[in-house]
């Protein structure tokens, strides 16, 4: 199946986890990608693992930090100048540090709002501007473009110890509803995919914790951890042509963990 045959995505966080499955799947049907991040290696590495099974190269690289808004327009100008077109937004960069409400600094609040609320803001704005351009140059319907941003089960559910990125994820949330609505006349679907605990390199210490990974085991009625592979599914067919009357909803992504 090759449902994003001509499409060119743009994948935020795309050095490991969901990012990179994400870019892979999206590449594996189609996809000219563009990966973006602020560690070259990890990016280049990702590139490498597309591209390597492919006989033309269609993953190319653009190292920045989306939380950075010269950075964001350099990223939308470099997209318009070497692509001229863009389909697909996957906002996936983000991150989280755990404190307690009463201890988190002021630092640690800002890092975390700046890199799962502020970098989807720019990247929307931005990118999302240059998609509007692309759509109004089409005569008739445009293409399916499409914004999916990575919210959280956190942003259902307030995490023990992480109140700046369980807050910073409800307001991915509802950001994706107000830009749904201000792009759907431009016919640019937005939506959300909210995963549950998830197998990444971001989440590796924690799960290695086995009394925790216990915990997931036990409160999901999956009863098991997730895999990037399995949230990249989801995001792909949010993106795709085969959600084309889904704008402005949070697909959950939990294992079942919110019935538990």
């Amino acid at each position: 199946m090759m449902r994003f045959s001509q499409s060119i995505a743009l994948i935020t966080g795309a050095g490991t986890g969901i990012g990179k499955a994400t870019a892979l799947r999206l590449a594996n049907e189609g996809a000219r990608v563009i990966l973006t991040g602020r560690t070259r290696s990890k990016l280049e590495n990702a590139a490498h693992e597309i591209n390597s099974v492919k006989k033309n190269p269609v993953a190319e690289i653009f190292p920045a930090d989306v939380t950075v808004e010269q950075d964001v327009k350099e990223l939308a100008d470099y997209i318009r100048q070497q692509f001229g077109d863009l389909h697909i937004v996957i906002n996936n960069a983000g991150g989280s540090r755990h404190s307690r409400v009463l201890e988190t600094t002021e630092e640690d609040w800002d890092a975390v709002q700046n890199a799962n609320l502020k970098s989807v803001f720019l990247v929307s704005k931005y990118l999302g501007k240059l998609m509007t351009e692309c759509a109004a140059k089409e005569e008739n319907h445009p293409a399916g473009r499409a914004i999916v941003n990575v919210a959280s089960l956190s942003g259902h559910q307030a995490g023990a110890h992480i109140p700046h990125y369980s807050s910073a994820k409800a307001g991915v949330i509802n950001f994706t509803k107000s830009l749904a609505l201000e792009l759907a006349p431009h016919h640019i679907r937005v939506n959300s995919v909210s995963p549950g605990f998830v197998e990444t390199p971001l989440t590796e210490a924690g799960l290695q914790n086995e009394k925790f990974q216990k915990a997931i085991e036990r409160n999901t009625a999956l009863s098991r951890v997730g895999r990037a592979e399995e949230i990249a599914n989801v995001i792909a067919f949010a993106a795709s042509n085969e959600a084309s009357y889904m704008t402005g909803s949070d697909l959950l992504v939990d294992g079942g963990w919110l019935i538990k």
